[in-house]
């Protein structure tokens, strides 16, 4: 068995504006495992001030590892316990390899093309029009669930908007799904969910900071908008923590991003956990290229859920690796005629 990796910056075909900034390209680096005529490919996804690896840190860690690979995922884990994203990239090249096919972990009807994923439509931070335009375009290409980012424009312009939106399209039409990335300061935090609970929304993520569990918890108690918390969750490793955590601040929902929860069985965990005290989730890329969100599709699509998905960041990128992996009517499908371009590993 032999490893190495190579690093790919992911170039934003339209620069797409979040909390930490306006994004125009994102490193990945490629993780490829040989053994014998077997191979396995995983993807380590680095979103700068929100993954948690230590950045400058990352090649010094996967040098370690490919040199060390015949140590099996078990053990090298435990080395890298402070790199989420090296750990998803890990665990996922080797179920690559240890697959029939390297992109296709298991049979199921999602990889066979029978079955798909709803996953809501994604709406940048922008100025008004510019996200008008936006969630036009979302709703003309068949979305029936929109996410909405708040808390980057003039809050009644935002209200604003939603109103509009409501005036256009019923909850029983499209479901509304609000990320405020922490930007409501709590003073204030209730008084804006009261506003924005009249526009009739699914939930808001993270409405304040992290790290302010007692006024979460008082917020998810007496919101009249249903909460669901995604950064909240990272650092978080115990199983005892993890029910600690979801017993206190109770929100309605978690939402998971396996390369900043450290891969997909710690993600299963936080699973357990949240079935455990009925609490719904879902799961979202953190931008991954193609290779990494197959790997999460592939594993949300067995878990059977209900829920939209975040997984419909594919388009995002002028060089990303072409794949069977589209959107079509607001879902995530797979087209199992398609190849995977295997140029792109040429690396390799």
């Amino acid at each position: 068995m032999r490893a190495s990796y190579f690093k790919h910056s992911l170039k934003f075909l339209i620069p797409s504006g979040t909390s930490r900034g306006v994004l125009s390209e994102k490193e990945s680096w490629f993780i490829i495992i040989k053994e014998e005529n077997k191979i396995g490919i995983g993807e380590c996804s680095i979103i700068k001030g929100l993954s948690p690896d230590p950045f400058f840190e990352i090649e010094k860690n996967l040098d370690f590892i490919c040199q060390n690979i015949q140590l099996g995922f078990k053990e090298l884990s435990k080395t890298i316990e402070s790199f989420p994203s090296i750990i998803f990239g890990l665990e996922t090249a080797f179920l690559s390899l240890e697959s029939t096919n390297p992109f296709e972990f298991e049979n199921s009807s999602f990889v066979s093309g029978l079955k798909n994923i709803p996953i809501n439509g994604l709406i940048w931070m922008s100025n008004f029009s510019e996200m008008k335009l936006q969630i036009k375009k979302k709703i003309e290409s068949g979305f029936d669930c929109i996410k909405i980012k708040v808390g980057s424009l003039d809050f009644k312009l935002e209200c604003q908007l939603l109103k509009q939106f409501r005036n256009e399209f019923k909850k029983s039409d499209i479901e509304i799904r609000l990320d405020a990335n922490g930007a409501f300061k709590y003073e204030i935090a209730m008084d804006r969910l009261k506003k924005l609970s009249d526009y009739d929304i699914h939930s808001i993520e993270q409405p304040i900071a992290t790290k302010q569990w007692d006024k979460m918890s008082l917020i998810c108690e007496h919101s009249p908008i249903d909460i669901a918390l995604d950064e909240e969750l990272i650092g978080i490793e115990s199983e005892i923590e993890k029910n600690d955590f979801l017993a206190k601040i109770n929100p309605s929902y978690i939402i998971l991003k396996p390369s900043l929860l450290g891969g997909l069985s710690k993600t299963d965990s936080w699973i357990k956990a949240a079935n455990s005290l009925n609490i719904g989730w879902w799961s979202t890329s953190a931008l991954e290229s193609n290779v990494g969100l197959n790997a999460i599709s592939q594993w949300v699509f067995n878990k059977n859920t209900k829920l939209y998905q975040g997984l419909g960041t594919g388009g995002l990128y002028s060089n990303n690796i072409d794949c069977p992996l589209f959107i079509k009517q607001g879902k995530l499908c797979y087209d199992s005629k398609k190849k995977w371009d295997l140029n792109f590993f040429k690396n390799i």
